[in-house]
């Protein structure tokens, strides 16, 4: 398992982070990186990151806070911006697996945001 550096160079996430494989980028900043899922459950799915490598939320640590938060408060905007509807009728998911138990398949933190019309394929 990867340890907490900047990226681990075998991370498929810091691949796509570094622009070495490609994605369909959603947002980017100094801290965070989001694109849209390869493989979507719902109208709207992609994922947000951190650039930092972080395996899961295992290894979240009280000076991850902030950078979590920015997240979750940045996952409203890109929503709606991605085609979800506004709240109450419309929304979104937010899902974070982690571990083998928790059904995470990329150790690396990613939030998935998924919405849009019902019923979705998984979900």
């Amino acid at each position: 398992m990867a340890s907490l550096h900047d990226h681990d160079p075998n991370c498929l996430f810091c691949k796509i982070i570094a622009g070495q494989i490609p994605s369909r980028k959603v947002y980017e900043d100094d801290e965070i990186f989001a694109f849209h899922d390869i493989h979507p459950w719902a109208p709207v799915h992609f994922l947000m990151v951190p650039k930092l490598h972080l395996p899961s939320m295992a290894q979240v640590q009280p000076e991850h806070a902030g950078l979590l938060g920015r997240m979750m408060a940045l996952a409203p905007r890109l929503a709606l911006e991605q085609g979800c509807r506004p709240y109450p009728e419309g929304g979104f998911r937010i899902v974070v697996n982690t571990g083998l138990e928790g059904g995470q398949e990329i150790h690396h933190l990613h939030v998935h945001v998924l919405g849009g019309p019902r019923p979705w394929l998984k979900g």
